[in-house]
């Protein structure tokens, strides 16, 4: 997966630190250059995305919420 273009300016870059897995929500720690950005998703987002500690992500912030695309 690639991404092509996305209207998010606040992007950061990282590598998944620590989950927390919760039933429906889980909480994913990504360290990045500027410190540590903590995204809550869904569960099923954790598993369809394959997210695991180290893995490389982008942290798109847009206002009062953080999304996960993983590279």
């Amino acid at each position: 997966m690639s991404i092509q273009a996305i209207n998010v300016r606040n992007q950061f870059r990282g590598k998944v630190r620590e989950i927390i897995r919760g039933d429906v929500v889980s909480e994913v720690d990504v360290e990045t250059p500027w410190g540590i950005v903590t995204s809550v998703i869904t569960t099923r987002s954790v598993d369809h995305l394959e997210l695991v500690v180290g893995s490389e992500v982008v942290a798109l912030i847009k206002s009062t919420e953080v999304s996960i695309a993983k590279l």
